[in-house]
């Protein structure tokens, strides 16, 4: 067979191969699942490498790393596809600096932290953030606050839970308190004591709607089939703390609620009293940014938050969501566009779709 038949039926082979496109994207969701080598270089590389794209004719595909090595190819020294793949790489550093972040008696600096991972303190935020959703600082607080929350339940003094939480000073503490707990320390130990919370529980065309607010707007927007249910739901959120069943004035506010489950395209301007951890607060500020009539998959909302890998994560902050509609997270959708679980039942994340998608 002459050479240029010979090199045009190989190359037409790779063409052809449904592997090929994926290097020639450097799709870095392909890594592990093949690897590629290159005649006139000698070396194997992962799909996503960045290196320019060899010409067809001098493509071979390898199941394993062992089989281009048998083969007689060498691994590239630009992507080490015989070494863990990148993003299990940063994993993996992310989750040392997590526990570093968490061990510390005082936050560690950016700068601490790039040293400790023999990085850059630009390629370090961009890595950990790209991993956990969330800046070092960001995850610091995060997990500041979940010591409060875990100090004011064991201590017996609000003092003794607020420096072994890793504060160093009572004012800092509660210039941040408001927004770490939604209330006074001695509140949140006691339940959520000396907290009102005014209720009521309606109808609407979608079943029970339970609709709460407390001094800094509407806390939960909950739907259901039992109003019981909705009314324990509440119960359980804050056990001690004032409930209150609805005035005339808090009506008119109900009436809203239910008017905007009725007509979602049409929007809100309710003060909303949203509590969540730094990394759910970003989704959901991502799901409210969704407009009405469209939607997005997990991935694109991980892509939207910088938090790429983090698609479970934000399935579980759309998941403790406690404000139907007014935080839409029946927006979000599976990757080819079928509707996923919803906290409150997919026939009602399908209803309300199909009012958005009218005119």
């Amino acid at each position: 067979m002459p050479h240029s038949k010979l090199l045009h039926g190989r190359a037409a082979a790779t063409v052809n191969d449904p592997r090929w496109p994926r290097v020639l994207a450097r799709d870095a969701s392909a890594d592990g699942q093949f690897f590629y080598s290159v005649k006139t270089t000698g070396v194997y590389c992962r799909p996503s490498c960045g290196a320019r794209p060899a010409r067809p004719e001098n493509v071979a595909f390898h199941l394993t790393t062992a089989d281009a090595a048998a083969a007689g190819f060498r691994p590239c020294k630009r992507c080490k596809p015989d070494q863990p793949p990148l993003a299990e790489q940063h994993a993996g550093l992310v989750a040392r600096l997590c526990r570093q972040i968490e061990q510390a008696e005082a936050p560690p600096t950016l700068d601490e932290l790039a040293a400790a991972a023999g990085i850059s303190s630009f390629h370090l935020h961009r890595v950990f953030k790209a991993v956990t959703g969330l800046t070092p600082r960001a995850y610091a607080a995060a997990h500041r606050a979940k010591r409060v929350r875990s100090e004011l339940d064991r201590a017996g003094r609000v003092t003794d839970a607020i420096y072994d939480a890793g504060y160093n000073s009572n004012g800092r503490f509660y210039a941040e308190a408001d927004n770490l707990l939604g209330m006074t320390p001695s509140d949140y130990r006691a339940g959520g004591t000396n907290t009102e919370i005014r209720f009521a529980i309606g109808e609407c065309s979608l079943g029970a709607i339970l609709v709460a607010a407390s001094a800094r707007g509407i806390c939960a927007i909950l739907l259901g089939d039992d109003p019981d249910a909705l009314a324990r739901d509440l119960q359980d959120r804050f056990p001690k703390a004032s409930l209150i069943g609805a005035d005339a004035g808090f009506e008119a506010t109900v009436a809203r609620v239910v008017g905007l489950v009725e007509a979602p395209r049409l929007g809100h301007d309710l003060p909303l009293d949203v509590r969540g951890t730094a990394f759910q607060q970003r989704v959901w500020q991502a799901l409210r940014e969704i407009p009405a009539g469209q939607t997005a998959s997990y991935a694109e909302v991980a892509q939207r938050i910088g938090a790429p890998t983090s698609m479970r994560a934000v399935a579980q902050a759309c998941g403790a969501n406690a404000l139907a509609v007014a935080i839409p997270c029946h927006r979000v959708v599976k990757s080819d566009g079928a509707l996923s679980g919803y906290r409150w039942g997919v026939a009602r994340k399908r209803s309300l779709l199909d009012r958005e998608a009218q005119a």
